[in-house]
């Protein structure tokens, strides 16, 4: 896992997205989804992130993106989502006369955290913070 740095943070946030097509429509070639990926790189570029990996089927997309915790993933998602649409109907036309009423994607969008260790490990790790602490340092020596 590579841990990326900032100003004032170190962090490694990843988010794989699953976009679908309005009503599960088959609206998406092979050079659809090829122009997609540029354009969701593109996207991720303009706020600091950067899309690891994207591919789909006719009907939905999956994203793999790394992303800097001053970023909202609510207002990527919305640019991704938005910035495709419009994007793609120009590139290819003969997609734009299958969107429904010119909506390429439903509103809705899946998200998940990914990478690092599995939850329960984590959770276990924090459990036993107590558990594990240096001894206490003798009076008076401040850190």
């Amino acid at each position: 896992m590579e841990i990326r740095e900032g100003r004032h943070v170190v962090y490694a946030l990843h988010a794989h997205l699953v976009f679908v097509t309005k009503y599960r429509r088959d609206v998406l070639s092979a050079l659809a989804i090829r122009d997609l990926t540029a354009i969701f790189a593109k996207v991720c570029g303009d706020f600091g992130a950067e899309l690891v990996e994207c591919s789909g089927e006719d009907d939905h997309v999956h994203l793999l993106v790394t992303y800097p915790p001053t970023v909202t993933l609510s207002k990527l998602v919305n640019s991704l989502k938005g910035v495709s649409s419009r994007r793609l109907r120009d590139t290819r036309p003969e997609i734009s006369g299958r969107y429904h009423q010119g909506v390429l994607w439903s509103p809705s969008y899946f998200v998940t955290s990914c990478g690092g260790a599995p939850l329960s490990v984590v959770a276990q790790y924090v459990r036993q913070q107590r558990e594990n602490a240096r001894p206490p340092r003798p009076e008076g020596r401040g850190f």
